[in-house]
């Protein structure tokens, strides 16, 4: 977060818009909470990383919904959202240890955890999966079914976001996106949804796509290198927020001010920069009910009861009023 202090563009501040979504994914009826035994159920939040703000709302929701149920939460991290193993090894431990009766789980990327599902199902603990899938393929040939997954529909949100970006492009321009972690479920819709808006516009082409893996420093180091190749780009899609931050910081370092960039996630700090008129827009996929959607579901999950495979919440387009 170190370089988020550091991005303070000046400009007019103008009202944000917040634009309910719902072309695909549908609104989520929130569960009747359901009372508590004398023995407190433990519940696992198993999450990327609290580095990057997102993930701070979706422990508030879940903390707020633990609350509710009268039910222990255990809130556990990895140190980076690349941390593929060490997010392994803490769900291992909390399975072997059997420190829980159930888990809700906000992957790294789509297959490493795959394994741990499995212990976690023989074990006899719930699983959720919420905010990246796990592969749909893999786990059904590993015969792990009826894991819920809660989420957002990510290129939906891509499509809404990118396709703010290019509103009003009609001479030629040149297109940038700064991808998530390769191998996660969001980040590969995300780029799928910024590709869509993109060819929607003739006037754009696409010159460059690289990950930044999630993160603030090494998007700004992975967009200094797009323009050290592509010098004319003028529209960047970012797959996440602290991304985002990451390609204004280098922009602004850089004397570039005449490019447009767009994000994903709504954090204040993106915000912020909204309301100044350095990012164009954003997505706001809703972390605390996430997290808060997670918590209930596994508590309904450990009582027996029958869940949808899959929970799309709303996604809302954040930007600057016209």
């Amino acid at each position: 977060m170190k370089l988020i202090n550091l991005l303070k563009p000046l400009a007019l501040l103008v009202p944000l818009v917040l634009i309910a979504c719902g072309d695909k994914a549908q609104p989520v009826q929130t569960p009747v909470p359901i009372e508590s035994s004398a023995k407190k159920v433990r519940i696992a939040l198993v999450m990327k990383t609290l580095t990057n703000p997102f993930f701070i709302e979706m422990e508030k929701g879940a903390r707020k919904a633990a609350s509710e149920l009268n039910l222990e939460l255990i809130v556990k991290t990895a140190a980076q959202e690349t941390s593929f193993e060490q997010q392994v090894a803490i769900v291992d431990d909390l399975i072997q240890n059997k420190l829980v009766d159930a888990l809700v789980l906000a992957p790294a990327d789509a297959y490493h955890l795959i394994p741990s599902v499995r212990k976690a199902r023989q074990a006899g603990v719930a699983v959720v999966n919420i905010d990246a899938r796990l592969d749909p393929k893999q786990m059904d040939a590993a015969g792990l079914t009826g894991v819920p997954f809660i989420s957002v529909d990510n290129e939906q949100g891509a499509f809404l976001s990118a396709q703010t970006l290019i509103a009003g492009t009609t001479k030629p321009a040149q297109a940038a996106i700064v991808e998530g972690i390769r191998s996660a479920d969001n980040a590969q819709a995300r780029k799928s949804g910024a590709l869509r808006a993109f060819g929607s516009n003739p006037a754009v082409k696409l010159v460059a796509s690289e990950s930044a893996n999630w993160k603030i420093d090494e998007a700004y180091e992975v967009t200094k290198s797009m323009y050290a190749k592509h010098p004319n780009i003028g529209l960047i899609f970012a797959a996440n927020d602290m991304m985002a931050l990451g390609v204004l910081k280098y922009l602004a370092d850089s004397g570039r001010k005449s490019v447009k960039v767009a994000g994903f996630d709504a954090l204040d700090e993106a915000r912020e920069a909204i309301s100044k008129g350095a990012l164009v827009a954003s997505i706001d996929q809703q972390a605390a009910e996430q997290g808060y959607q997670g918590v209930l579901y596994a508590m309904r999950l450990f009582k027996g009861e029958q869940l949808p495979a899959q929970t799309l919440l709303n996604v809302k387009l954040v930007s600057i009023t016209k």
